[in-house]
């Protein structure tokens, strides 16, 4: 009876350890911002007059300061080895810029679909029906995970410049920085909790964008001109 016991835990053991227990050549992310639990302050919020505001958003500008800027996170090994990870789907900068877009529509304006281009100089601010356009630039990003026993330790850091600017005016009004980081330990190793990492990172650093009320106040009085 205690062989077999024995034997049970064994394989229970081994049902949270080995799943993706080898190492893999690359690693690949999809990053994404699901604004069901977003939770809108009402300063933001449009009000009647407003209502028909449109704001645009920028793809935001990848300045890491890394030779590959495909590179979005590493996992340590446990033998210390360092495996890279990749965006899948859809690039990191387009994803922060859906994120926004996402989060924007959830507050009740109007946020055209397409992405627009911009370096985030005053005299390139692009041409377009919108009221206000927000960019930004990528100045930290890292998924990252060290792999180990009992639990594998992950941890995503984000931090970005983002402007808003006046689109019919051709002026900047206003420029902040926004920094998040998300750390957790888990029994188990995916791609998916990898994911989840960059996801819950994603939407903190959103809605602490939107917690400064100068964002809101920057916006409204564009839309008010």
């Amino acid at each position: 009876m205690k062989i077999n016991g024995i034997l049970k835990w064994g394989l229970l053991v081994s049902v949270f350890i080995f799943p993706g227990c080898a190492a893999s050549n690359l690693y690949s992310v999809n990053m994404y911002y699901d604004t069901v639990k977003a939770a809108v302050p009402a300063y933001l919020k449009p009000d009647v007059k407003t209502s028909a505001a449109i704001i645009s958003v920028a793809e935001f500008n990848d300045t890491r300061q890394i030779d590959d800027k495909l590179v979005i996170g590493r996992v340590v090994e446990s033998d210390g080895t360092k495996t890279l990870v990749f965006p899948k789907n859809i690039k990191t900068t387009t994803a922060i810029s859906n994120g926004l877009k996402e989060y924007l529509r959830k507050a009740g304006y109007k946020v055209p679909s397409k992405i627009e281009q911009w370096d985030l100089k005053e005299e390139n601010i692009p041409q377009g029906v919108a009221n206000v356009i927000i960019g930004g630039n990528i100045d930290e990003l890292e998924i990252a995970c060290r792999r180990g026993f009992p639990t594998n330790s992950y941890k995503t850091n984000i931090k970005l410049s983002v402007v808003l600017a006046d689109m019919a005016k051709g002026k900047i009004l206003y420029r902040t920085t926004v920094e998040s980081s998300y750390s957790r330990e888990h029994v188990l190793f995916s791609e998916d909790i990898l994911g989840e990492q960059a996801d819950m990172a994603l939407a903190a650093a959103i809605e602490k964008l939107f917690e400064d009320k100068a964002v809101a106040q920057k916006i409204k009085e564009a839309i008010a001109q």
